[in-house]
C-alpha cells in the first residue's frame, strides 16, 4: 500500500510547533514528513481549517478532531505524543 502520507500543520508564532516537531521525530525519526505554516500562500485550502499543531496521517489528524476551525488558532488540547502519531502510522499500513 505504499507509506502513509504524514504532515504537520503549524503556523509561525505557535508555541507548541517545536514540541510536535520532537514527537514526529521520537515517532519517525528525522524525515518522513511536510510541514505546511499557515502564515504562508501555497498552503491547500483543506488545511486551513486545522489549527496549530496538527499532526495528519493520509489526511486524518492524529487525535480524531476533524479540523473545524474556521480561524488559524493555536490547538488547546496541546501536542499528541509519539506514541499517538506512531499508532496513527502503523494503522495506516
Amino acid at each position: 500500500m505504499g507509506e502513509p502520507t504524514v504532515e504537520l500543520v503549524y503556523f509561525d508564532g505557535c508555541p507548541n510547533a517545536d514540541r510536535a516537531r520532537e514527537q514526529l521525530r521520537a515517532a519517525m525519526g528525522e524525515s518522513g514528513w511536510k510541514e505546511w505554516n499557515l502564515s504562508s500562500s501555497g498552503v491547500p485550502p483543506g488545511l486551513r481549517r486545522f489549527g496549530s499543531p496538527t499532526v495528519l496521517v493520509n489526511g486524518r489528524d492524529v487525535t480524531g478532531e476533524d479540523g473545524g476551525n474556521a480561524a488559524m488558532a493555536c490547538r488547546a488540547d496541546g501536542v499528541p505524543g509519539a506514541e499517538l502519531i506512531r499508532k496513527a502510522v502503523d494503522a495506516s499500513g
